[in-house]
């Protein structure tokens, strides 16, 4: 189980570098003006990036997702697992019902990150930068807002991450099933980037209207006065102005980072596990399983 976990956690680090740049555009994507738009889509967003901030800019926000890593992973396995354990059975509607229950326990901690993460990514550079970093950005939210504004999201993000997670174990047990990714099996690893990288974008699509309300609601008050009074009055706002569109925004990068996020994932669990369990080892179930909104 030690040796499982450190693999995951390994994974993860993997995929957040993978995947960072787009969650960096997603995230300004969801929350420019519609009024005076800064970006005209996904591609322009990473190139005014690149061009403003240097590539380093892309990879604004990067702490907070690392340093709850371990402890989302913690919670993330131990929870699934157990979980798993007191269903009794390994099926299908069991893997949703204990993906469902592991999301909505790591929300303690994916919420907070997640809030210093979004306040990062959208901070200018040089003079410009408010927080010098993620432990600095959740300590001024305190300061200002106390512990609520530490948890500000916290709602929203309950209600992405719980289906969000059922979605993601449902999704990877039936296609690695329906794949046939039995240990010993021919092809095995590439059938299991295929199946997470699917599981992934699926687990997205099912719950992307929520994540924009989320981040539009973690955002809110950053360059001006706060809009929202809640999850309701944010999607009333946002839809009255800008239309349905509106809970797409960011879908583009979105999707196209789920992929190589878990592919990088899965690889790097895969690499980890034969070099420690040795050549003969076939890694297998849980111990590729690795989802992860980050």
């Amino acid at each position: 189980m030690a040796l499982d976990f450190l693999a995951g956690c390994a994974g993860g680090v993997a995929g957040v570098l993978v995947g960072h740049p787009f969650d960096t555009v997603k995230v300004r994507l969801q929350v420019q003006s519609e009024e005076k738009p800064q970006y005209r889509g996904t591609l322009h967003c990473f190139q005014s990036i690149i061009r403003q901030e240097s590539v380093l800019g892309l990879y604004k926000g990067l702490g907070p997702p690392l340093m709850g890593l371990t402890f989302i992973n913690a919670l993330v396995f131990g929870v699934q697992g157990n979980a798993l354990r007191a269903l009794g059975r390994d099926s299908p509607w069991n893997q949703f019902v204990a993906g469902a229950a592991a999301g909505a326990i790591q929300c303690v901690i994916c919420c907070p990150m997640e809030l210093a993460k979004t306040r990062l990514q959208l901070q200018g550079a040089g003079a410009a930068r408010e927080y010098r970093g993620a432990l600095h950005c959740l300590a001024q939210i305190y300061r200002l807002e106390g512990l609520r504004g530490v948890n500000r999201g916290m709602v929203s993000t309950l209600l992405r991450e719980t289906p969000s997670f059922g979605v993601y174990f449902l999704a990877y047990d039936v296609l690695t099933r329906g794949l046939g990714c039995e240990p010993g099996a021919r092809l095995l690893v590439p059938k299991l980037l295929l199946a997470g990288g699917a599981a992934g974008m699926l687990s997205w699509l099912s719950i992307y209207p929520m994540d924009v309300v989320k981040s539009r609601l973690q955002a809110d008050g950053v360059r001006g006065i706060q809009r929202y009074r809640g999850i309701v009055d944010c999607a009333r706002q946002s839809f009255e102005a800008e239309g349905w569109r509106v809970f797409t925004r960011g879908l583009a990068s979105t999707l196209l980072r789920a992929f190589p996020v878990n592919a990088a994932t899965f690889a790097t669990v895969t690499v980890v596990l034969t070099y420690a369990r040795g050549p003969e080892a076939r890694p297998e179930g849980p111990a590729l399983a690795q989802p992860s909104s980050l």
